[in-house]
């Protein structure tokens, strides 16, 4: 059995895509690893898909596995790209497009060009939504209206960082020059951290200017990536609680840019980038070589 399957990516944080709407296919966590593999699969960051939905007010299903197999909630550069799929495609043909995730519905709009906006929706600040654990904590103090963490990550040092969720946990840590950052050292040891009890996402974050940040993630499940759409939020979110940016940001990543707008607590986090098409091809459900079509 053949099923088609899409190759995309958004800023470089690349993802092979799933239409289980006019397919039916589960699947496993070792064929997820198997195509995860960039040397014997097809290669990707995370594997996406989009199904039928179980919320009668919504278009789609939307979910994420990374590359290690395990499900994630949120990521804010698939939206894009599953956004653009599902127009493009014709299987949505109103520009405003309604998912429903893991945890709660998002919308995305198809603009210009590869453009696409997604309403991420109110990012969640309280320890029990991230989740987090302060009293793992071995310090924390207030700086504007967010509460900065200092954690021992086991290696006999201590870092401080920030935490947000936007449908998926982060930890973000202000930094002075995101060239020197120890992304995959420091990330490792702190997404898995006991004061994150379902790991997180780590952010290394360099504020330029107020509407400009430049980043760097260690995501769960994958390591360093090209972009992360969810980081880009929640360190925009971060930033902007510290009073260190303004209510709209551009965010700079390896892959390249976003723009984020965001008024405060309670209300929604809009990010806005692009989605490409690499190309599309059909696997067999058995192993992990594709061809394209």
């Amino acid at each position: 059995m053949k099923v088609r399957f899409a190759k995309m990516h958004g800023l470089g944080n690349d993802f092979m895509v799933l239409d289980l709407v006019s397919q039916t296919f589960e699947p496993t966590p070792d064929q997820i690893r198997g195509w995860a593999d960039r040397h014997t699969g097809i290669g990707f960051d995370q594997l996406l898909i989009v199904a039928p939905p179980d919320d009668p007010e919504v278009d789609f299903r939307y979910r994420i596995y990374n590359a290690d197999g395990t499900e994630a909630e949120q990521c804010g550069n698939g939206a894009r790209c599953v956004a653009k799929l599902v127009a493009d495609t014709g299987m949505c043909v109103r520009p405003g497009i309604r998912f429903q995730t893991g945890t709660g519905r998002i919308e995305a709009t198809l603009l210009d060009g590869d453009q696409v906006e997604v309403d991420m929706g109110a990012p969640g600040l309280a320890p029990e939504v991230i989740p987090c654990l302060p009293g793992l904590a071995v310090a924390t103090r207030d700086a504007g209206e967010a509460t900065l963490f200092t954690l021992s990550d086991g290696a006999g040092e201590q870092h401080e960082l920030a935490v947000a969720s936007m449908g998926n946990p982060h930890g973000v840590l202000q930094v002075t020059d995101i060239a020197s950052a120890r992304v995959e050292e420091l990330g490792e040891r702190l997404t898995g951290h006991p004061f994150f009890p379902e790991r997180a996402n780590i952010g290394f974050c360099q504020v330029v200017d107020r509407g400009f940040i430049r980043l760097r993630v260690f995501e769960r499940g994958v390591g360093e990536t090209r972009a992360c759409g969810t980081g880009a939020c929640a360190a925009a979110v971060v930033s902007r609680l510290q009073n260190l940016v303004d209510e709209r940001v551009k965010v700079s990543l390896p892959g390249g840019k976003v723009r984020i707008r965001w008024q405060g607590p309670g209300t929604p986090v809009k990010m806005t980038g692009p989605a490409t098409l690499v190309y599309e091809g059909q696997i067999e459900v058995g192993g992990p070589t594709a061809r394209q079509a």
